[in-house]
């Protein structure tokens, strides 16, 4: 096929030698399978911000670093060259994310390169050879449907505990292949330290999940990974392989408002004391 304009500068640097197909059109990007010497890898070409679907929002990128003092400036203030690099970091973002989380352990495609805004990684076949289906393309038993979503949560305490949450992960975003489950599109993947939406992101990608799944097991709706997986996070106590429980007991006891008070009173009263002190030294 001829060759996609974005995807010209790869065949010239030698890092492609040929575009084989278009694999799809997503809310972000344009996927192509091409070929690298003996290999079939994925291209994954991303879509200008005003043609894309998926628009960034503060929601993901809020608590991710910029090293460069002038480009955070620039992007504070949303100049042209600060919106070309908000751009580019949000591109970026998935490269860092891809190379976090396979040093982790978890299941992601191998990213090769990134360059002129083209991600170059690992096409997932399933075991006849061909491109690997996406998990909502499917239709399971309710045994398959367990397994998977058990392979899934501790796909998610992995990230978590590699600091990551997916952000947008549900069944339109897992590939199923020859080797297992693999979680793909993750420009959006969010700082779980640095975010004050991360419990908020993690549940909602557990709960898509476990809806998903539920349709095929139902007993997964009794279940609330989500807010057990954020409670252990929280108290420093998850770890890959952690066994969970699905379940999660809120504690509803009221807040004893007045010991927090009293507490405040004394130390108020400690710091009145302590400047009246200084002030009869100084004199």
């Amino acid at each position: 096929m001829k060759i996609p304009k974005r995807i010209e500068a790869l065949i010239e640097e030698g890092l492609a030698d040929a575009v084989i197909c278009q694999l799809m059109s997503g809310k972000e990007a344009m996927i192509y399978v091409v070929r690298c010497g003996v290999n079939l890898r994925c291209a994954k070409v991303y879509k200008e911000s005003n043609l894309r679907s998926f628009h960034q929002s503060v929601d993901y990128t809020e608590g991710r670093r910029i090293k460069n003092s002038r480009r955070a400036r620039a992007m504070e203030k949303s100049s042209r060259y600060g919106r070309k690099a908000q751009e580019d970091a949000w591109q970026s973002a998935e490269v860092d994310a891809l190379y976090r989380l396979a040093s982790a352990g978890v299941r992601v495609p191998r990213p090769y390169c990134f360059f002129e805004g083209v991600l170059l990684m690992e096409l997932i076949t399933d075991s006849n050879g061909d491109v690997a289906p996406k998990l909502h393309d499917l239709v399971l038993t309710a045994e398959q449907a367990r397994e998977y979503h058990r392979t899934l949560i501790k796909q998610v305490v992995q990230m978590l505990c590699a600091g990551i949450i997916h952000g947008d992960l549900s069944q339109y975003n897992v590939l199923v292949g020859s080797e297992g489950l693999v979680i793909i599109d993750l420009p959006q993947a969010v700082d779980a330290a640095g975010n004050n939406n991360a419990r908020s992101m993690l549940k909602r990608d557990v709960d898509n999940l476990t809806a998903y799944f539920s349709r095929f097991a139902p007993e997964l709706l009794h279940t609330d990974y989500g807010s057990e997986i954020w409670s252990l996070y929280q108290r420093g106590r998850l770890y890959p392989g952690i066994e969970l429980s699905g379940r999660f007991e809120c504690n509803e006891k009221p807040a004893d408002v007045g010991s927090v008070m009293r507490a405040v009173h004394i130390v108020l009263k400690r710091e009145a004391a302590w400047q009246r002190h200084k002030q009869q030294i100084s004199r």
